[in-house]
């Protein structure tokens, strides 16, 4: 009985995560913390193109991020993070800073955020509940690769760590996909109106591998009742 349960305890260990169908569902970060998060598995291992799109609903005023993938070789490969100083939503693309004005969002509700890069251009644009951002260069002539590591709650400051408490996500977030390629502003339009886009070939919300570290919960989202 006592070789059976290590079997089947090493089976466990052995086999991948089943990816979770999240529709209709959020994760909850509720506390300020150096260690919850939610880290999203996928197979991919190099990108030569990127559309992150997702919601967030938070009361924070103090800078936090929303996504954030660390590779071998940059700490922030890519990630979108709020600079409340300059209210902006601000891309890290390859350890560049992108920065956009004129974003500032309501407290206390959901919004949409899609951010997208091209290395052969190295354009950079951000969608904030469906207004576009101008197009800024950030990085050009490589592509994202080296064991991605993707957090969603923290910022890496190290490849899979270095997470700072004031730096951390407090709130709600849901529908999250990644893709690997730029989407057009009509796809983008269909994600924030929540329409039938086309899901995420890199993550899905619909088929996420994922591993909840410390307090975050998922919940059924919560949305107006018309």
């Amino acid at each position: 009985m006592k070789m059976l349960l290590v079997f089947l305890l090493v089976m466990m260990a052995a086999c991948p995560a089943i990816p979770q169908d999240l529709s209709g569902k959020m994760f909850t970060f509720p506390q300020q913390t150096n260690t919850a998060h939610v880290k999203l598995t996928s197979s991919r291992q190099s990108l030569g193109a990127v559309t992150v799109c997702l919601r967030f609903f938070t009361d924070l005023r103090r800078e936090h991020a929303l996504f954030s993938l660390s590779t071998s070789s940059f700490s922030n490969d890519f990630m979108i993070q709020w600079d409340d100083k300059n209210k902006e939503i601000e891309p890290h693309i390859r350890d560049q800073k992108v920065e956009y004005g004129g974003q500032d969002f309501k407290l206390n509700m959901w919004h949409s955020v899609c951010t997208t890069w091209d290395s052969s251009s190295g354009l950079a644009q951000v969608w904030l509940d469906g207004q576009p951002s101008v197009r800024k260069y950030s990085s050009s002539g490589s592509s994202i690769s080296g064991s991605p590591i993707i957090i969603l709650g923290q910022e890496q400051d190290s490849h899979g760590g270095g997470f700072d408490i004031n730096q951390s996500f407090v709130g709600m977030m849901s529908d999250v996909h990644m893709w690997d390629y730029v989407l057009s502003s009509c796809e983008i339009q269909k994600y924030v109106d929540e329409l039938n886009f086309t899901p995420g070939n890199v993550l899905n919300w619909k088929a996420l591998d994922f591993q909840i570290v410390d307090r975050v919960l998922i919940e059924e989202k919560q949305s107006s009742c018309h």
